[in-house]
């Protein structure tokens, strides 16, 4: 286990090794345009050139150093990018001493609540889940469901609970527990589908990732169900027909159902 002196020589060793990378990231930024792609590919190609000239224990040692190296500064890119909504402290940016941060406060959860940001807390339970979401159809959805089935979704879709472990939760199968979470997946696919549906039709506005849903479900279905489909939708037109001519009114009601959905509504291909 590392001690306390450890501990700080590693966060010190990291922020030189980052210190080092913007330095060289400036001096990339400040250089002639037309030379930035050369200066990165020049330090590529050096790597390359070691790790092709690496024989002894030596050179695999130095090899090893600068593999590390690049692996801190990967990683201090990608955390910067994922916690700069939250404000949240990176490990080598927290205080050397724990009792002014205790461990637990370095948590994103904790860090959230100290910030006064209590909505991921509030709504972090089964029964205000929708609230997750800026999807109206998904929010309608979700309010539609059972207990039951609102429980088993939260730890299913947002948890990434195993059937096993709700099962034994809920004193069930887990067979009985698939068996509901793909049945509720299904319907709410559907019920996407007819809704985003009428602006397809048309060619109205639809996100690039509603279109890719709605080519995804229909080629997805099997010729029965989209036989069934197709008749549910006829039938609907028959009616929507018949009680314009009886009002004497126009047959907008496919456009107007359909500029109901925002743009910013996603389906439910990737739950």
């Amino acid at each position: 286990m590392q001690t306390e002196l450890e501990k700080w020589q590693e966060r010190q060793r990291r922020r030189e090794i980052i210190a080092d990378w913007k330095a060289y990231a400036k001096a990339i930024q400040a250089a002639d345009p037309t030379k930035r792609m050369l200066m990165r590919e020049a330090r590529q190609l050096s790597l390359t050139r070691i790790e092709d000239a690496a024989r002894t224990d030596k050179d695999f040692d130095k090899l090893l150093v600068l593999w590390k190296k690049a692996e801190i500064i990967e990683e201090w890119r990608i955390r910067k990018q994922e916690t700069r909504s939250t404000s949240a402290m990176l490990d080598y940016e927290l205080p050397d001493s724990e009792t002014i941060v205790p461990p637990p406060f370095k948590d994103i959860w904790w860090r959230q609540l100290l910030r006064g940001d209590f909505l991921d807390t509030l709504n972090d339970c089964p029964f205000h889940m929708e609230d997750f979401t800026t999807s109206r159809p998904v929010y309608i959805f979700i309010q539609e469901l059972s207990e039951d089935q609102r429980e088993i979704l939260f730890y299913r879709a947002i948890r990434q609970w195993s059937p096993q472990k709700i099962a034994e939760i809920r004193q069930q199968t887990d067979r009985n527990i698939r068996k509901v979470y793909n049945n509720m997946i299904a319907d709410m696919r559907k019920k996407m589908y007819i809704r985003l549906r009428p602006r397809y039709i048309k060619g109205l506005a639809l996100t690039n990732t509603q279109k890719a849903y709605m080519e995804w479900y229909w080629e997805q279905l099997n010729e029965l169900e989209k036989g069934k489909l197709m008749r549910k939708f006829e039938e609907e037109e028959r009616a929507k027909r018949k009680g314009a001519a009886l009002f004497g009114g126009s047959d907008d009601s496919e456009v107007a159902d359909g500029q109901l959905i925002s743009k910013d509504e996603c389906g439910l291909g990737e739950v």
